[in-house]
């Protein structure tokens, strides 16, 4: 078993950051989903909640970002990570904020019962990453608010909750918003036949990973 983060390919500044936010041994997820991410791979990942699976796709985005040059254009996200829960969203952006360090990653929560406005400021400039809860970003889509066709990152997390609420259509359809050469991490606590039918028609050839 991997035993520290700079095995799994991670770059020195990001494994500081994780020393400074007290992780020091990857968790049995991270250290099986974060290197095939890293090389370009889609995973399918089965993970309960408290396995430590948010910095498991935080990691390998943050660092494709830290890689990229360049202005990001106007209403994009390089990154899109869809979430059942307006809670859930809330902590995934902590993690990002406190996984990032002295990295400069610009974050935007779009969330119903936050400020509209708020969020299509930010958007407007472009952002790295985009948490989203489905229903508050297709409403900004059909508005033109933001745009998917530069995102290179799609996580979809707790799968199954978010089927539970009946966000299997929206996901669909901000999925097709999207290149078909993006890296694609679905993430559920349980492997129903309709997550595996979703995962079967998102991902391509992804790697199984389980904790």
């Amino acid at each position: 078993m991997t035993q520290n983060f700079s095995e799994l390919g991670l770059s020195v500044g990001l494994v500081k950051s994780l020393e400074k936010a007290g992780f020091v041994t990857p968790t049995p997820i991270q250290a099986k989903a974060i290197p095939p991410q890293l090389a370009g791979r889609d995973i399918l990942g089965i993970a309960q909640t408290g396995s430590g699976k948010t910095a498991a796709f935080v990691l390998p985005i943050l660092t494709g970002l830290a890689a990229i040059e360049g202005r990001i254009e106007p209403r994009s996200t390089r990154a899109l990570i869809l979430a059942p829960t307006r809670e859930l969203a809330v902590q995934i952006e902590e993690v990002i904020r406190s996984l990032a360090g002295s990295m400069r990653v610009s974050t935007v929560l779009v969330l119903g019962g936050m400020s509209r406005h708020a969020q299509v400021q930010k958007l407007a400039k472009g952002v790295d990453v985009t948490i989203a809860t489905p229903g508050r970003l297709q409403d900004l889509l059909h508005d033109k608010k933001v745009r998917l066709d530069h995102t290179r990152w799609l996580v979809l997390d707790e799968a199954d909750r978010m089927l539970d609420m009946g966000f299997i259509k929206p996901v669909r359809e901000i999925a097709a918003l999207m290149s078909a050469r993006r890296q694609t991490a679905l993430f559920s606590a349980t492997m129903a036949p309709e997550v595996a039918q979703l995962a079967g028609s998102l991902l391509k050839d992804p790697v199984r990973v389980e904790a």
